[in-house]
């Protein structure tokens, strides 16, 4: 089954507002395959600067998060409602949001629904601590997650659900998980999803973060049930970032 590579940059909370918009410039002018998909998610205040330095780009915007209603007293949140007019798509249950903030397995879900609802692509993110994996609990982990986050989620709405496997141990330390482990944990959310929605289960793309670079990319991407990455560190250069859009580009066209 073919499925559409997607490489993806979490800028998380970086970046001044000249630093975002001239990034996004550069991203802007990377050439882009048809068969892949490439999205940025800068930090909010920078939303609407960097969806005018994408215009008439094929690269996508999205948020890192939302809240679960689209309006009412919730002082600081930011509407899936309003982002709808300016984003393509949204991260639900990134690690930090679930083990800095504490958001627990049950809001990710919720706010997957709002997403949806809100006509944009949702990102779930799911993965396992290291005290997880080393107790031999890394798919049961996985399948929590994706047991709760898709808990609202139909099969006629998984065209818009990306998974994304981010093993925590792995994010923003330099030490990626092996091709071979997150290969194999890739596979294992992609056999969950067909047992639960069948053929569109299958279809549904998912990606790999954790210390993705230049050096790595080519290993991880070519993996059968890998169909990209979500970016942290090398998506906040232009270079590193182009780099891993050119290896999406050739390995979608063998």
């Amino acid at each position: 089954m073919s499925r559409k590579m997607i490489v993806a940059g979490n800028w998380k909370m970086n970046l001044s507002r000249a630093e975002a918009t001239s990034l996004a410039q550069g991203v802007a002018r990377c050439p882009v395959h048809d068969a892949v998909d490439v999205a940025v998610f800068p930090t909010a205040p920078w939303l609407v600067p960097v969806a005018d330095a994408l215009s008439g780009s094929p690269v996508d915007l999205g948020a890192q998060d939302c809240y679960v209603e689209d309006a009412g007293a919730f002082t600081g949140e930011i509407s899936p409602m309003a982002l709808s007019e300016i984003c393509g798509a949204v991260l639900a249950g990134h690690s930090e949001r679930r083990h800095i903030i504490g958001e627990s397995n049950e809001l990710v879900g919720l706010k997957v629904k709002s997403i949806l609802k809100n006509g944009m692509v949702a990102y779930l993110c799911v993965g396992e601590t290291l005290d997880e994996r080393e107790a031999g609990r890394a798919e049961t982990v996985v399948y929590e997650h994706l047991e709760t986050g898709l808990a609202h989620v139909g099969a006629l709405e998984l065209d818009r659900i990306v998974v994304a496997y981010e093993p925590v141990w792995a994010i923003g330390t330099g030490v990626a998980a092996s091709a071979d482990d997150a290969q194999a944990m890739c596979r294992s959310a992609r056999d969950w999803l067909g047992e639960r929605y069948g053929d569109a289960g299958l279809a549904v793309r998912v990606i790999y973060g954790g210390s993705v670079s230049p050096s790595n990319v080519d290993e991880l991407f070519a993996r059968e049930d890998i169909d990209g990455g979500l970016v942290g560190g090398a998506s906040l250069d232009a270079t590193s970032f182009g780099a891993l859009i050119e290896a999406a580009n050739r390995l979608s066209a063998v």
